[in-house]
């Protein structure tokens, strides 16, 4: 599916207000994303390209960069900060979305997109026009851009695994996350009768558990369904009472809810938790620190 830029504003303010008003971008995607919030889906706003220099980025960051910045304009936003959640203001909770945006509000956010193309006119010294596919990005969203660009890029790896070297990556991942693989049943049987790995999982009470583990490596289209359905029966014969799904994809509202039916419960795991658990481990990875300056240091006349 080709993204094709338009307004998110309305679908930020609809995620913000289900999360209590208070979340943190990351969340705000994820909720748009799942609940198809003003006709987003989950493939639009998780979408990746690759750019003319070889990197791949998120098209629909572009607009959701925009968006927070406009509903701020407008008063439905408190000013956004480096690494805090994005909070609603009681304009944003209360205000009837069905006129947004009002020539009132469109005049707002206007003039905030002229101050600042004069102050990065001002910043750079040109009088060059800023293109207008070019996002003028600040130190409160450039981090949370470069963080999604790179999980793109690790999704598309992924993707590009072969389905053994991905089994073997998800039995890896599942290990980091304290399951101990059972080498016998968990490995040389993988892949038959609907598994890709079995192993135990101690709790804090010391109560272990028998987990099986699926993992789906999907280019396109959403884990359904038949697949949990399937995986589930495969569960009975190894006497697991959990399971873990592992995809790349995402899951549809019916694998969901199958998931959650009946005495052997499945923790879905779709591509965008799967890139956060790859961070949270730091699994194959290398942090790069590094810094933005804040308009702070910046002098506009």
């Amino acid at each position: 599916m080709v993204y094709k830029r338009r307004s998110v504003e309305r679908a930020i303010v609809l995620a913000l207000r289900d999360l209590g008003g208070t979340a943190s971008r990351q969340a705000i995607r994820k909720l748009m994303a799942d609940n198809e919030y003003d006709g987003l889906t989950y493939k639009m706003v998780y979408s990746s390209k690759t750019g003319r220099k070889g990197n791949t980025y998120s098209p629909f960051m572009f607009d959701f960069n925009f968006g927070i910045k406009n509903l701020h304009s407008v008063g439905y936003l408190e000013q956004p900060k480096r690494g805090q959640d994005i909070v609603l203001t009681d304009l944003g909770r209360n205000d009837d979305l069905k006129s947004y945006p009002t020539d009132e509000q469109q005049k707002a956010i206007d003039t905030y997109w002229d101050q600042k193309k004069a102050e990065r006119i001002a910043r750079s010294k040109t009088k060059d026009d800023p293109s207008e596919d070019v996002v003028m990005t600040d130190s409160t969203d450039k981090e949370d851009t470069d963080n999604l660009s790179w999980k793109a890029e690790l999704l598309a790896c992924l993707m590009a695994f072969d389905p053994a070297k991905f089994e073997s990556f998800s039995r890896l991942l599942i290990s980091k996350m304290g399951v101990v693989i059972d080498k016998e049943r968990g490995i040389v049987r993988s892949g038959d009768h609907g598994i890709d790995g079995f192993g135990y999982f101690t709790s804090d009470e010391f109560r272990t558990s028998r987990v099986a583990i699926q993992c789906k490596r999907y280019t396109e289209g959403a884990v359904s369904e038949p697949e949990i359905d399937k995986f589930k029966g495969a569960m009975d014969g190894f006497n697991a009472e959990y399971g873990i799904f592992v995809t790349t994809s995402h899951f549809t509202e019916q694998a969901k809810k199958k998931a959650t039916q009946g005495s052997n419960t499945v923790t879905l795991i779709d591509g965008q938790e799967l890139a956060d658990l790859v961070e949270k481990y730091q699994l194959h990875i290398t942090p790069i620190v590094t810094y933005a300056l804040d308009d702070y240091y910046y002098q506009f006349k």
